[in-house]
């Protein structure tokens, strides 16, 4: 596909077009060597911006879309303008995607100042797309000034996402003692706040009792200060602004403190980490001596010739006899 000049990108980002911002996205997302050169001469041209970064999390059925629908649009009241990155599950076979979250937050994508990205995971680690950093760097050249991050789900791979955002936040539903267990430890540990979605009707009382349940669990946790708990309604859009301010001051307090540059920092740090894992393991996978080996163990498993952790053990042993040519 013929692609235009970089000059192109570069000056739509920088004029907000949306056009622009659409298909340089889909130029970092492609797999194709000539489009992954002209998307790091475009990203390395990109002047760095102003943002809040806001990572959203939670089981499926908590409510995330819906959530983001509402909150979205307490932060475009503010003259913000908003870029929801969405992240939906690949599918393991296919690598296919529903991709539905736009159709999901049919209000909010109305809205003149706000764009929504969904993006399929490609079965990448952390509850984010392989190029969510890389694509949230785009939207801020284009303008948007507030950027949200909905994750795939919950888990404590979760991690990674924490490591985007300057602010991450767990979504979680009215339950019982029991369900509440199924939030890991590791997730809790990451987390700057809970808010307790669908507090309304019948279920306002159930998430109160949720609310004080997770402050009680969060003061077990080694970490210098336990995150606030909040409940609100997203189809009611109660708690809404309560939210956003305590958002907005957090990150305040930390950029008055010195904490937010720092986080910047070692996101930035934590974020090349991963991308040359990512990268080397593309290498890895891609050599042919690699491929011949995997081809040869499984063929030997296929045949009965050694089980799983023999063959698994062999190709371990092959690996560190290999060395990375110049």
């Amino acid at each position: 596909m013929r692609r235009e000049k970089f000059e192109y990108y570069r000056d739509g980002l920088l004029a907000g077009d949306r056009n622009v911002l659409s298909k340089s996205i889909s130029i970092i997302e492609s797999q194709s060597e000539e489009d992954h050169q002209l998307a790091m001469r475009i990203l390395s041209s990109l002047p760095a911006q102003e943002s809040i970064r806001i990572g959203i999390s939670g089981a499926p059925g908590v409510g995330k879309s819906t959530f983001i629908e509402a909150f979205g649009q307490t932060l475009i009241e503010d003259k913000h303008k908003l870029a929801v990155l969405a992240i939906d599950p690949s599918s393991p076979f296919g690598g296919g995607s529903i991709l539905g979250d736009k159709t999901r937050m049919s209000e909010l994508s109305r809205l003149k100042d706000v764009y929504i990205r969904p993006s399929a995971s490609l079965n990448h680690v952390g509850g984010t797309g392989a190029k969510t950093y890389q694509t949230m760097l785009l939207c801020e050249a284009a303008g948007f000034d507030r950027i949200i991050i909905e994750t795939v789900g919950v888990g404590q791979t979760e991690a990674v996402a924490r490591q985007m955002v300057d602010f991450f936040l767990l979504l979680a539903q009215p339950a019982s003692g029991d369900e509440l267990q199924g939030i890991k430890k590791g997730i809790m540990e990451h987390v700057d706040g809970i808010v307790v979605n669908k507090a309304d009707n019948n279920l306002i009382k159930e998430a109160k009792r949720t609310q004080m349940e997770l402050r009680e669990a969060l003061h077990y946790l080694s970490t210098e200060e336990s995150p606030k708990v909040l409940t609100c309604s997203s189809t009611e859009g109660a708690g809404m602004k309560e939210i956003k301010e305590w958002i907005l001051d957090f990150c305040g307090e930390r950029k008055e403190n010195g904490g937010f540059a720092q986080r910047r920092k070692e996101q930035s740090e934590a974020v090349l980490v991963g991308l040359m894992q990512n990268s080397l393991m593309k290498f890895i996978s891609s050599q042919q001596p690699v491929k011949d080996q995997q081809s040869l163990k499984l063929n030997e498993l296929k045949a009965n010739k050694l089980n799983l952790i023999q063959a698994l053990d062999q190709f371990e042993r092959w690996l560190q006899n290999q060395s990375l040519s110049d």
